[in-house]
């Protein structure tokens, strides 16, 4: 059964299928990003991009942080739509703070997905309600 995005049942089901995730490729391979995502459906959430896995919390060290509106967080890390990212960020709704050539370089680096990425996406976005 599909959980909500962000919520506690919907970590544990990614953290079983984390030995299927592909390894990272481009900037997201180094990459540790703290995100909150805001209006989630159990309150505000916070998360990090570590080495191109989720996990819950902030890292004390990530470069760069942002504050994203739930809907469009989905949008980006399950749907895949990196536009939505851009789109959101160039209205306003995303906020960055740190160094920001991080978030570009991840931005022009998620161009290509491979078959493998992209069956694991699928993976989530089946789990995700």
């Amino acid at each position: 059964m599909p959980e909500k995005f962000l919520s506690e049942p919907w970590f544990n089901e990614v953290e079983s299928l984390r030995d299927e995730a592909p390894p990272p490729s481009g900037p997201a391979a180094d990459l540790v990003l703290n995100i909150v995502v805001t209006g989630a459906p159990d309150g505000d959430v916070e998360v990090r991009m570590d080495k191109g896995q989720f996990e819950r919390g902030l890292a004390a060290d990530a470069p760069t942080k942002i504050t994203v509106p739930y809907d469009v967080a989905k949008d980006i890390f399950i749907n895949g739509n990196q536009a939505a990212g851009m789109q959101a960020f160039m209205a306003g709704l995303i906020k960055v703070e740190g160094d920001m050539t991080k978030l570009m370089a991840l931005q022009s680096g998620g161009a290509t997905v491979s078959p493998e990425q992209k069956a694991f996406q699928e993976k989530l976005q089946a789990i995700t309600e």
